[in-house]
């Protein structure tokens, strides 16, 4: 009686041991694959924020191209990372936008500081504040808190590279 105790208590330590060693190598990957995401808490990848967008990478229930403040460079290492196909980012890239500022509106709120998940956005207390472009991911989060109004999103312009190309006159 004794000898079947001691089985049942060796195979459920070893249940435990193996349920851990499992949930640390996903918890691994998970925060690996957080570790290359941008840490912008955006939302535009339809989760609220990196973390769980990194968790449902991980577990097989998101694809690799949602985040759009990444752009091609997480993709490509989130694919070098899983072993998957790099996936073309412009299935799921919305076209690019940034919000603004209508800065003779805008009373100083804070509000939209307190909600910006790239920080991108600078002010103080009862003066105006305006949008740092470059960081600006446009998730919108701004626009909903903003209580006058005085913010918009707008679609940037494709920019294009040109050659630089010598002319000789003769």
């Amino acid at each position: 009686m004794i000898y079947l105790f001691l089985l049942i208590l060796t195979i459920a330590i070893l249940l435990l041991i193996a349920d851990k060693f499992l949930k640390t190598s996903e918890n691994e990957l998970v925060t690996k694959i957080n570790d290359i995401l941008p840490q912008t808490q955006c939302g535009q990848c339809d989760y609220p924020g990196c973390k769980p967008y990194a968790e449902a990478v991980a577990n097989g229930e998101a694809e690799i191209n949602k985040c759009q403040p990444g752009g091609e460079r997480v993709i490509k290492e989130l694919a070098e990372l899983l072993g998957r196909e790099v996936l073309d980012p412009a299935k799921e890239k919305k076209t690019p936008q940034v919000v603004v500022i209508d800065e003779d509106k805008c009373i100083g709120c804070t509000k939209c500081i307190q909600v910006c998940p790239p920080d991108c956005i600078i002010g103080a207390v009862k003066k105006m504040h305006t949008v740092v472009e470059k960081d600006c991911t446009g998730c919108e989060l701004c626009i909903e808190v903003c209580p006058v109004d005085c913010i918009d999103i707008v679609q940037l312009k494709q920019s294009f590279k040109y050659k630089k190309v010598k002319v000789n006159i003769d």
